[in-house]
Formats: structure tokens, sequence, C-alpha cells
């Protein structure tokens, strides 16, 4: 089994990292640096922030906040939000971040994932995608939607489709996220992670469920996600990055 990683999400709403679940019913939870210093402390792997409300405020991510965390992590940093053009991509880089997530707009214009990834590389590109179980059907063949907006928009896109579709564009990762188990805490969502892990030969980051360890141990026997993403439960305190690891470590997986 390759090296796996454990990445921490900060959902930020005026600048304040906010947890839900299913994108509703969120809490402010603390402050993004601190949480990133904090993280970074633990050992976390990679740190993703996503701008929750720029898209539905048609803005571009809060770049300080974002150059601030950067300055004081050690670990590659994932920034999305608001994201809409190449423009705005070198302004999020430039701030520090590693990676681009991209979501709503790429839905949108697909085009940008491919303008993004020839200026910048396709290791730049991440490809975040909010995923919804409606049932098999001619147009939804595997059973899985594309939503955008927070979860407040269906777009009649097959999931898996529109995965490959994107890395045939350019994107150099995969971070799915179900709305089905997001802040759930009783799982990820194993059935559209190796539908997807299957159709696409770039990493996937799994995101949405996770409560305890065990999840991630089991998201890693039976899939073949590359990385796990957490947010509820080291942000309320229920573990640390240090025994996530270990039960990691225990249950014979290369972290």
């Amino acid at each position: 089994m390759p090296n796996k990683k454990l990445v921490i999400c900060l959902d930020v709403r005026d600048r304040k990292v906010t947890k839900g679940v299913k994108f509703k019913g969120n809490i402010d939870v603390g402050d993004p640096v601190e949480m990133a210093i904090k993280y970074n402390a633990e050992g976390v792997d990679e740190l993703f922030i996503y701008d929750f409300n720029s898209s539905s405020e048609n803005r571009l991510c809060d770049i300080e906040m974002v150059k601030e965390v950067a300055q004081n992590i050690s670990v590659p940093l994932g920034v999305g939000g608001g994201v809409r053009n190449l423009e705005d991509m070198h302004q999020v880089l430039l701030a520090g971040a590693k990676k681009i997530s991209i979501n709503s707009f790429a839905v949108l214009n697909p085009n940008i994932i491919a303008e993004g990834a020839k200026a910048f590389g396709s290791q730049c590109m991440v490809l975040g995608m909010d995923a919804k179980l409606v049932g098999v059907s001619e147009k939804i063949p595997s059973g899985y939607e594309i939503v955008i907006r927070g979860g407040r928009e269906n777009m009649g896109l097959d999931a898996v489709e529109w995965a490959k579709k994107a890395v045939d564009l350019g994107a150099g990762e995969i971070c799915l996220n179900s709305i089905d188990t997001d802040g759930v805490r009783n799982g990820y969502e194993l059935a559209i992670t190796e539908k997807v892990c299957q159709a696409v030969k770039v990493p996937v980051i799994a995101s949405g469920g996770a409560g305890e360890p065990k999840h991630i141990v089991e998201l890693f026997q039976k899939t073949q996600a590359e990385a796990a993403l957490v947010a509820s439960m080291v942000h309320f305190g229920n573990y640390s990055v240090k025994q996530i690891k270990d039960e990691m470590k225990k249950a014979g997986i290369c972290v």
C-alpha cells in the first residue's frame, strides 16, 4: 500500500473556521491562522482552506488570510473559493498556496481547468467535487450527481463522468466530497469514492463523513483514495492528528 496522507480542511466564513452538517447549521469553531498553526505542529500532511461564501458572494477568497496562514505553516496549503480566472489563481499562488481548488466555477466553465493547468501546471489544479446520491438513471449512470454552490444547485451532471472530463482537461488531483455524509461523522461515502478512484489516474482525496480514526482506516482499506480529509473530528477536539495517525499505523497503513 502506497503512503497515504491526512489532510485537514478549514472551511472559513467571515475569517472564522466554521463547520456544519451537509453544509447547513454551521457554527464557528476558531481562528483559521491559530488552527492552521496547531495542526501544522501536530504533523498534518496538508491543509486546505475553503472560503465558504466567496462563490455565492461573487468574490475571491480572503487573500490576506491565505498569506497569514501560509507564512505560519510548513506543510503544503491548498486554497479554494471564488477562483474564476488565471489572475485569481495567480493571486492565490502568490499568497503562498501550493494548490488551487476549483469547484462551482469549473462546472460552469470547464475550460478554466485547462487554462490553469497550462499556466501553472496540473500539480496546482485540484478539482473540488460535491457529489450527491440521486440513484442510477440514464442521465446519471453512476447514481451520483454533481451539485454546486454549497450543495444548493443540482447540475444534472454525473459525478464520475465529470471527474474523468476534468482530469482530461488537466486537473492533477480530485477532492471528492459527499454531500450525504458531510459533517455526519458516520464514515466516508465509500461507493462514490471508489467509483471515482477507478475512473481516473490522479490522486483522490476523500472528504465528508470522518468521525473516528476507524473511518479513515476503512477508507484506505476499501478504496484506492490517496488522502483522507477531516474536519469535525479534529476541530471539536475529539481526536488529534497524532491519535489518528497512530491508529492508521496500527492498521498497517503507511502514512
